[in-house]
């Protein structure tokens, strides 16, 4: 019941004798439609938070993740045997390398001449010989032995249930049917409510019902698993650690109230320089027994178990093994109650902070995989809420401060050699991953990638000298934990270099939203060290006297050369000159704030030199056919629909182009989308959703969204397809989790833009979203904005100032820019 039913109740009890019976009745119903409509409005909310299904997970890809940053569960639900994946973000294989190659820099003359001469098909063949990284590289598909390494699964918490017999057994039993079979399980149901971090199973045998819990504690560091039942001493199962086989060195032993998993991860050369780790599982128990033995836990006739599982790695914590010991007899010393509550304390001052609404949904009877498949053909908005709420919750889960960012798998993985080593691909991929992060309002979790990005300066600076002979610091398309900056084994894809560049714009990115000088202070010396990079690296082309990288490649895409050869190496792709253009724009920007007219600016000479380097740049080309071309010259193809959409950058996630400062290309870039095509891997459609919304096509968008949210798995058949999985993991396939962020982020940039110089509120929302609201949505300059509309049209806006300033805002009714001043700490109220 909320605030204003109790008020109401108050009153009316205290005038009830000096009211007519007519003024009851009338006072009795008000009553009555409130509670109601906050029992409903309690039931919207909670089923736009909430993941759930009709029986245990079948594919990983179906079983619920949870995380608290830096350990991560995935339970199946399963109803007599459970699986539990169990994930660490520290839990990388390999160790730091040198992969520098003495012959790329020598062959670097050659391979540029070769390129001003036009003959990219031979540079790159000069380039698979010499300028590829020593040391094996990425070495996918054994990543996990090499030194590269691979994210990898912890291992796995195995459980067995017995349930106690029938108490009134069918006299004339189906000698055909399994004592497992489901048909004695009635009422079964698990799910993952977003709004607390928790996910449940629930079924009834025998007339018992039992309830299963799960969540990871942000706060006590710990995962926590709750066995009830609704009778007395029906609780029995055994427990057990296990990890797949490998060469991690893989022990297990018994403790008197623990079982015990440790090992050590190949560091690639069969070394002691390997990642340790340690995982122990412990339980507390209401009446029965428990027993600890040969590395098992044997629960008898309990009424009640909580198991708590720690663990943690060596990776930058020496004393791993006590901090897993200390945690462990902490959250064994709390209560259920006690663990719930710090549980939700910490995870909701996050989650909280932002809230999405599109109305009641409509399918609630239906599972979530249902929802999935009918929204192809009858669309819910409040799925989409669900999905963008998801994506929030997903990353709020899988990454935390002084931790690692999250990877291609996010946290979760269950295989010891994960796709593409589950590693750092920079070419958009770990960016992508933090698209949402200012915009959601979760500046804090954008730490891990700050700290990662400024860790990878000095490996950088040597792969700089080592294979450009070249100043500052460059990273190319991939990396790990390891500091890898190397260009990749196949120039086809490794050889971008314009990656680290890539970083520095979402360093610079959160200065926009929090305004913090100091940090600023901080990060200018990583975004001025890659602008060194390449106004040390940068050469003329001969047509135009432009100023180009070279070598360089259009991510992963490739072009037939004048003999028809598929190449991939050419100079000045267009996403390299965007990319670079926008880090000396905010050196630029950056250099000024910091030191303004101040004579002891010692980069002045420097900023002086950059800007004249941006003069020569190579202009954004249209072609003939009025798209925008991805290269120096109009090459055709290989492949007209490739995923990757390089060359579209200065539109998103950079604002190079924009409506109103690039009309010309604003319009060429829906030429090139449309040409492109709608369809793509899970993460390019997700990608594609952000550019329709920066093209403020609303309908475009949310198309992308339909196809984004197209099922991968279809039942009764083998192959899985891009979309996204029934636990709505995005497919690209296999899992990668940044199509879950860039959904995320694509939503948030169809309510709310900042890049182009104001506010915009719904810039391209769909005419299915006809009513709603969003609140808590970030905006550049420290703006945090409140939304509300009806039938399409804004009603009214509250905007609130963490650090005070003046904002423009759009008129999202009729287009005028009106500015409005406001406080640190205050907050305006706007009505249209």
């Amino acid at each position: 019941m909320n605030v204003i039913a109790i008020l109401v109740v108050l009153l009316l009890a205290f005038w009830w004798r000096k009211i007519s019976n007519a003024l009851k009745f009338i006072g009795v119903f008000l009553v009555t439609m409130l509670i109601l409509y906050n029992f409903m409005d309690k039931e919207s909310k909670e089923n736009s938070q909430l993941l759930w299904y009709d029986s245990p997970a079948e594919r990983w890809e179906s079983t619920l993740p949870l995380g608290n940053g830096r350990l991560g569960i995935m339970p199946d639900g399963g109803v007599f045997k459970e699986n539990i994946v169990l994930n660490d973000i520290t839990m990388w294989s390999g160790m730091e390398a040198d992969y520098s190659n003495p012959e790329a820099v020598k062959s670097l003359p050659e391979i540029r001449k070769l390129l001003l001469e036009g003959k990219n098909y031979e540079a790159q063949q000069l380039m698979y010989k010499t300028f590829t990284c020593g040391n094996r590289g990425t070495n996918y598909g054994g990543g996990a032995n090499a030194t590269f390494g691979c994210f990898q699964t912890l291992g796995n918490l195995e459980i067995e249930y017995v349930f106690n017999p029938d108490p009134n057994p069918d006299p004339n039993p189906d000698p055909n049917r399994l004592a497992h079979d489901g048909d004695i399980v009635k009422h079964y149901k698990r799910g993952l409510d977003l709004q607390i971090a928790t996910a449940f199973a629930e079924f009834t045998i025998n007339d018992v019902k039992y309830k299963r819990e799960y969540f990871v504690s942000r706060n006590d560091d710990v995962a926590v698993i709750h066995l009830s039942s609704d009778n007395q001493n029906k609780i029995s199962f055994v427990a057990k650690l296990n990890r797949p086989k490998d060469s991690s060195r893989l022990e297990f032993k018994t403790e008197d109230d623990a079982i015990v998993m440790s090992g050590q991860l190949n560091d690639g050369i069969d070394g002691d320089n390997g990642v340790k780790y340690i995982s122990k599982l412990s339980t507390i128990i209401k009446d029965g027994t428990a027993q600890y033995i040969d590395n098992q836990i044997v629960v008898n006739d309990a009424s009640d178990v909580i198991l708590i599982f720690s663990s943690a790695t060596n990776f930058n914590n020496a004393d791993y093994v006590a901090f897993v010991d200390e945690k462990l007899e902490n959250a064994k010393s709390l209560s259920i109650s006690k663990l719930r509550r710090e549980h939700l304390k910490s995870y909701q001052e996050l989650y909280n902070r932002v809230e999405f609404d599109l109305g009641e949904p409509t399918k609630n009877a239906l599972t979530t995989e249902e929802q999935l498949a009918e929204y192809q053909t009858d669309e819910d908005p409040t799925f989409a809420a669900l999905y963008f709420n998801y994506g929030r919750y997903l990353f709020i889960s899988s990454t935390r401060e002084r931790l690692l960012p999250p990877n291609l798998q996010g946290l979760w993985a269950n295989t010891i050699q994960t796709p593409w080593n589950g590693d750092y691909h920079l070419n958009i991929n770990l960016q992508m991953n933090h698209w949402l992060t200012e915009v959601c309002n979760l500046p804090e979790l954008d730490e891990p990638l700050i700290e990662y990005t400024k860790s990878l300066v000095k490996s950088g600076e040597e792969t700089a000298k080592t294979f450009y002979g070249a100043d500052g610091w460059v990273a190319h398309w991939a990396s790990n934990p390891w500091k890898f900056t190397s260009p990749g084994e196949d120039p086809s894809w490794g050889a971008t270099n314009t990656c680290g560049a890539w970083l520095c714009e979402h360093l610079y990115n959160h200065y926009l939203y929090t305004q913090d000088i100091d940090y600023l202070k901080d990060i200018y010396p990583v975004l001025k060290g890659s602008a060194e990079f390449f106004h040390s690296i940068m050469i003329e082309e001969p047509t135009h006297n432009w100023l180009v990288t070279a070598p360089t490649s259009s991510p992963e895409n490739a072009f037939f050369d004048s003999e028809g050869r598929a190449t991939s190496i050419c100079m000045g792709s267009t996403m390299d000159v965007q990319i670079i253009t926008e880090l000396f724009q905010n050196v630029i920007a950056a250099n000024d704030i910091i030191y303004g007219c101040n004579s002891q600016n010692i980069d002045s000479q420097f900023i002086t030199d950059i800007k004249a380097d941006m003069k020569r740049f190579p202009p954004m080309q249209i072609s003939k056919d009025g798209y925008l071309q991805e290269w120096l010259e109009d090459y055709r193809e290989t492949d007209v629909h490739h995923r990757h959409v390089s060359h579209l950058f200065g539109l998103h996630p950079a604002s190079l182009i924009t409506e109103s400062k690039t009309p010309e290309i604003f319009e060429a870039c829906k030429v090139t989308l449309n040409r492109r095509g709608d369809a793509g891997t899970g993460w390019s459609r997700a990608w594609k959703i952000n550019f329709w919304a920066r093209l403020h096509d609303g309908e475009r968008a949310n198309k992308l969204i339909t196809s984004l949210l197209s099922p991968a798995v279809t039942p009764g058949e083998s192959k899985v397809k891009s979309g996204t999985y029934p636990n709505l993991f995005c497919a690209h396939p296999p899992f990668q989790i940044d199509g879950n962020f860039g959904g995320t982020a694509g939503i948030a940039e169809m309510l709310l833009q900042s890049h182009d110089g104001c506010i915009e509120l719904l810039p391209a929302i769909p005419s299915t979203w006809k009513s709603g609201h969003y609140k808590g949505l970030c905006a550049i300059g420290g703006a945090v904005v409140d939304c509300y509309w009806e039938n399409g049209k804004v009603i009214k806006a509250k905007v609130y100032s963490k650090c005070g300033g003046t904002y423009k805002i759009k008129n999202p009714n009729t287009g005028e820019i009106f500015e409005i001043e406001i406080a640190a700490n205050k907050s305006k109220k706007l009505d249209f």
